[in-house]
């Protein structure tokens, strides 16, 4: 529990929550990367079936970072009270735009698993 009595605390918990929503897009990005690239290199050694894999790796860590980070987020503003918390301030704001990159990250993984098939 804080003990701080400013809403900082908060505003610290929501950076972080931003920050670790910003590296999961870009590992899902670099999964879609690492897919994509495989299609330019259709004659090498590891074949395009072992580049699909790694970047689906990729992307679905980047959406369970996201759901991770949502958790811990709201673990953190869990343990605020009243006074650190602005009155009106929309606290779930960030929590919508994570869980949005995880939606878009299970849709960019089904579609990177149909267009291999």
């Amino acid at each position: 529990m804080s003990s701080v009595d400013d809403p900082r605390v908060l505003f610290a918990a929501e950076r972080t929550l931003m920050a670790w929503s910003r590296t999961a897009g870009g590992l899902m990005a670099f999964g879609f990367v690492i897919e994509r690239t495989a299609l330019l290199t259709r004659g090498a050694a590891a074949g395009p079936g072992v580049a699909l894999w790694i970047g689906l790796a990729f992307v679905l860590l980047g959406v369970a970072l996201s759901v991770l980070s949502i958790v811990q987020y709201r673990r953190s503003v869990a343990d605020l009270r009243p006074v650190e918390i602005p009155p009106g301030y929309w606290v779930n704001l960030s929590v919508y735009a994570a869980a949005l990159i995880a939606v878009l990250g299970i849709a960019l993984a089904l579609y990177l698993a149909a267009g291999s098939a």
